[in-house]
């Protein structure tokens, strides 16, 4: 027989009640809304947290939750969740805190209710030491809740703000994320956008035609090209939400759960080129490119290297790789694009990655090939000085493990800038292709020796004999390997044998700043 309550109510009925409420909860916005998500070729909500998470691990928190407005009519409507779906569960077997804005209810916008939800969340994954994954999409602001629905917004960037650097936090855009929400993402640690149906920016094409008189697109102004190739906002702009997802479970492989954690190590694999072919991946010609993937490649575990920023700054690359089973960041020049020197964008773009590996314990695997930074009005009036300043600080700021690599060239001050022992890194190995010099033989020359050029009778030819002369004197790794600056001059063959050595040796090394607030790095 059904025992009874004060309000004369059954158990029997009070299970049916929450049975039905589950069921509505996972109704979202009805069937009518997800099928206009499906033919957006878009996923919904719960679709996407299924997709990335181990199975049958989601345990959702707030589902009952509603919003508390009565303006403009929102009290007759209301729908459990409120427009976000949020709680823990486990990607590749570790914890992982998430939220899910859901489009079909109320265009997924933000009310107080539903930024309580992701505050929540992000609690309890700073309290807990486990990297949050947000997948954005939604309208915006919810317009009838005024000032609340921009609170919850502020309170959500403070979280954001606290826990950088604390728990590693992606945003994953998979439609609409404009004004106030995009500055979430962008305190953010990596941003994943799809292409076609994912979009950012701080005012709409309707907002711009307007004020600026410009028609564009809101592909064009904010999608996921615009993002990862011109802005360099986005990471990772991938081709469909299970692609994307994908990639989100691929990068947290490489990341600890928290800054107090390590990555955890992986099976070894060897690659499958040979040691000996990077005897030949530098051209005689000193002019000539060649492609440093090549060398990164032959050096870290199979397979294992991970891109980021791919599309942006591709003077530069960075990205996540295995060596011997543990997990590392790799900072590279790449001379197949504008010979790899260094620019404003490139040095944003290695400073961010720099920063992001030392707060998360990931040791810093340097090749150098670089002759300096990119000269030019543009570059100086859009503050080169402060933005290669950025990769400096960086560098220099920077307590994990760090080992170096030169390559080929290493010119100026761009050779202190990438990771120079002189800036505190532990083990810098050079090949014997290695140039380390303040400039180029040839303008080296044309200054030393200027007097004894203009007086010669054949200008030509005492240039290029001076040419040689300061190469075998200064565009060489032995001056600087004499001096201690370099710690071995090593065959390209023997890289990953010795940055395995290298960084099995460093694997307990300590190195506290001095005590300070904060530092202040020229933003």
């Amino acid at each position: 027989m059904d025992s009874y309550n004060n309000t004369g109510q059954t158990k029997h009925s009070r299970y049916e009640r929450l049975k039905t409420a589950n069921e509505d909860a996972l109704k979202g916005g009805g069937i009518l809304r997800m099928q206009q998500q499906h033919d957006k070729g878009k996923l919904t909500a719960r679709e996407r947290l299924n997709m990335l998470l181990d199975k049958g691990s989601f345990q959702e928190i707030g589902k009952f939750v509603t919003h508390r407005s009565s303006e403009f009519g929102l009290e007759k409507e209301k729908y459990l969740g409120d427009g976000v779906v949020t709680g823990y569960g486990a990607i590749n077997g570790r914890l992982t805190y998430v939220f899910s804005q859901d489009f079909t209810v109320f265009g997924g916008s933000l009310s107080e209710a539903h930024a309580n939800k992701i505050v929540k969340i992000m609690d309890l994954a700073l309290q807990n030491g486990a990297p949050i994954v947000g997948i954005n999409d939604s309208g915006g602001a919810r317009i009838q809740e005024g000032v609340e629905s921009l609170g919850g917004y502020a309170d959500i960037f403070y979280k954001n703000t606290i826990a950088s650097g604390v728990v590693p936090q992606i945003s994953v855009i998979m439609g609409p994320c404009a004004g106030g929400a995009v500055y979430s993402p962008a305190i953010t640690d990596f941003i994943f956008m799809v292409e076609h149906t994912s979009y950012m920016f701080v005012t709409g094409p309707k907002v711009v035609k307007t004020v600026t008189h410009e028609d564009v697109t809101a592909e064009a102004l904010g999608g996921a090209t615009a993002h990862s190739v011109k802005s360099g906002v986005a990471h990772f702009a991938e081709p469909n939400e299970l692609v994307c997802l994908e990639k989100v479970k691929q990068l947290l492989s490489y990341l600890p759960q928290n800054c107090e954690d390590i990555p955890n190590p992986s099976a070894v694999t060897v690659p499958d080129a040979d040691g000996l072919a990077l005897d030949a991946v530098i051209p005689d010609n000193p002019e000539e490119a060649y492609d440093i993937r090549e060398v990164i490649n032959a050096v870290v575990d199979k397979a294992s290297f991970m891109e980021i920023h791919q599309f942006f700054a591709q003077n530069i690359v960075v990205g996540f790789g295995r060596l011997d089973g543990r997990s590392i960041g790799i900072v590279a020049n790449q001379p197949s694009v504008l010979a790899g020197v260094l620019d404003i964008e490139a040095s944003q773009k290695g400073a961010r990655f720099v920063r992001f590996c030392d707060c998360f314990n990931i040791p810093l695997l340097v090749f150098e090939d670089v002759p300096g930074f990119l000269p030019g009005t543009h570059q100086e009036w859009n503050g080169i000085i402060k933005n290669g300043a950025k990769l400096l600080y960086a560098f220099c700021e920077a307590t994990v493990p760090r080992v170096t690599v030169i390559t080929r060239k290493a010119y100026g001050g761009a050779y202190d800038v990438m990771n120079s022992k002189h800036i505190g890194a532990d083990m810098n190995f050079a090949w014997p292709t290695a140039e380390i010099a303040v400039m180029g033989a040839k303008g080296a020359a044309e200054i030393i020796f200027k007097k004894e050029i203009s007086r010669a009778e054949d200008h030509e030819k005492e240039l290029e004999r001076r040419e040689k002369e300061y190469v075998e004197k200064f565009a060489n790794p032995y001056v600087a390997a004499a001096r201690g600056f370099i710690d071995e001059v090593i065959m390209p063959r023997e890289t990953r044998e010795k940055c395995i050595a290298a960084f099995s040796m460093l694997e307990n090394k300590v190195d506290k700043l001095p005590r300070k607030k904060h530092g202040n790095i020229p933003l």
